[in-house]
């Protein structure tokens, strides 16, 4: 491996996807040096990864950009079928919720990858930060104190290196990490972005049809003119050049192929299931699709994603600016695994119609009970839980609290004592009249999990002591 001229930073990103993005910018809101490289010349231009689940929107919101994804996306329409160019009737395939004082976003939210990828990598560059694009990895090799990677534009040297990459990811198969999985469709699916005439589709529904070569879909996509068009090939094999993807709505839809004015990017794949031995080897950790690739049914992946990176972000930072152990990286794959094992499940019975789109794909309900950095419990909430939203006093939310790359020590109820005061890594703030928690202490992780939860601050040291956070510190 060449090694003249070696760049070197903290951690190095390969992938510049929703997870590496989303990492890019957790780190570089805390001061960590990182790089990201992309292989592509520029970003990914399709809508692939189009759904916004509720929590992914908590975490879009911490990272500043909760007003960019308000502005540029929107609630997922009511779903129109047609039979023989005639609407046949409506219907809802997903649970919509009304906003409540804990779960302040409740329904689907639509808004294409791209514009996901572009309002992070704005963010990312708000933030000091940038992608490397056309670098493609070729090469890897770890020691004790860190990784080397051979880029085609050169080699870098990182405390930590974190794949990114994709399903097809070249870091997991240099480190000959295995890969299981299930073809979750034999069929074929052709997805496509498209603009139509005007006056040949509203775009108020989300519009379906079906037929005996397989079912077909338009979806407007909000902040913008396009539809994203999936279609399923029962037989033969999917023609994605433009001419194909026009005939295609010819020979399904009561639209005609001129109706389709534009083709702004197209591809194809198979529906599959699969999920990466480990998560970890050394220095060298898997995000995203490159350590779990779902069916698109369920939208999981992207908001799997993004909760990967955002679990990762702050335990890199503690591990690399405030001496925690390294060790504590390994509760990533601990942590998210079975998270990501139990989404791959349900998306792949949501595209088998085995199970509705309900509760479960908000996301919500996921946490780390069972995972190592989960210590004890207070009022109505465990440690390993996600933090409710609440009101916090003085017009602000506990959201508005959390917000930000520090841990929260929350103290509930009255005679619930704070025995701590705010300095740079931790925040304090007293909140009553909060439901959703009961009475107690609880000191609330960067990324929204509670840690630690009790009476009072018995053990509570200690336990931040682990993660490399001084509760004392001035």
């Amino acid at each position: 491996m060449e090694l003249n001229n070696v760049k070197e930073t903290g951690v190095l990103i390969v992938g510049a996807g929703p997870s590496g993005l989303a990492l890019a910018c957790d780190l570089a809101r805390r001061g960590v040096p990182a790089q990201v490289v992309e292989q592509a010349p520029a970003l990914f231009p399709g809508s692939r990864g189009k759904g916004i689940q509720p929590r992914t929107r908590e975490v879009l919101d911490d990272l500043g950009v909760g007003d960019a994804v308000r502005a540029y996306g929107g609630p997922a329409p009511i779903d129109m079928t047609w039979e023989d160019g005639e609407r046949k009737g409506t219907y809802d395939m997903f649970r919509r919720a009304a906003p409540t004082e804990a779960e302040p976003y409740g329904e689907p939210w639509l808004m294409p990858q791209w514009r996901t990828q572009e309002i992070l990598f704005a963010r990312l560059r708000e933030l000091g930060g940038d992608v490397l694009f056309s670098a493609a990895l070729t090469d890897l090799a770890q020691d004790t104190d860190g990784v080397t990677a051979q880029l085609t534009t050169g080699p870098v040297r990182a405390s930590y290196l974190v794949a990114a990459d994709g399903g097809r990811s070249t870091v997991r198969r240099a480190l000959g990490i295995p890969m299981e999985g299930e073809t979750v469709d034999p069929a074929p699916v052709l997805v496509a972005d498209v603009r139509i005439t005007e006056s040949a589709l509203d775009r108020l529904n989300w519009h379906f049809f079906m037929g005996d070569a397989g079912f077909t879909t338009l979806c407007p996509l909000p902040g913008t003119a396009d539809f994203q068009l999936v279609a399923q090939f029962k037989d033969g094999a999917p023609d994605t050049t433009p001419e194909g993807v026009r005939e295609l709505v010819d020979a399904r839809t009561h639209l005609a192929a001129q109706d389709v004015t534009e083709v702004r990017w197209s591809s194809d794949f198979r529906p599959r299931a699969a999920l990466a031995d480990r998560f970890r080897a050394g220095r060298v950790l898997l995000t995203g699709d490159a350590a779990h690739v779902h069916s698109p049914a369920g939208g999981q992946g992207l908001n799997t994603s993004v909760q990967d990176a955002y679990n990762l972000g702050w335990k890199l930072g503690q591990v690399l600016l405030h001496e925690a152990p390294g060790t504590l990286l390994d509760s990533y794959e601990q942590e998210r695994r079975p998270v990501a094992a139990a989404m791959l499940g349900l998306s792949t019975r949501i595209h088998r119609g085995e199970q509705e789109r309900g509760a479960a794909t908000q996301q919500l309900g996921l946490g780390y009970r069972e995972g190592p950095l989960s210590h004890g419990r207070a009022g109505l909430l465990h440690a390993g839980d996600r933090a409710p939203d609440g009101p916090a006093g003085d017009g602000l939310r506990l959201f508005d609290v959390f917000r930000g790359p520090h841990f929260t020590l929350l103290a509930v109820g009255p005679r619930t004592a704070l025995p701590y005061a705010d300095h740079a890594m931790l925040r304090t703030h007293r909140a009553d009249g909060c439901a959703a928690y009961g009475t107690g202490l609880f000191l609330v992780r960067p990324d929204g999990y509670i840690g630690w939860a009790g009476p009072d601050a018995h053990g509570l040291d200690a336990y931040a002591a682990t993660m490399g956070l001084d509760l004392k510190s001035t």
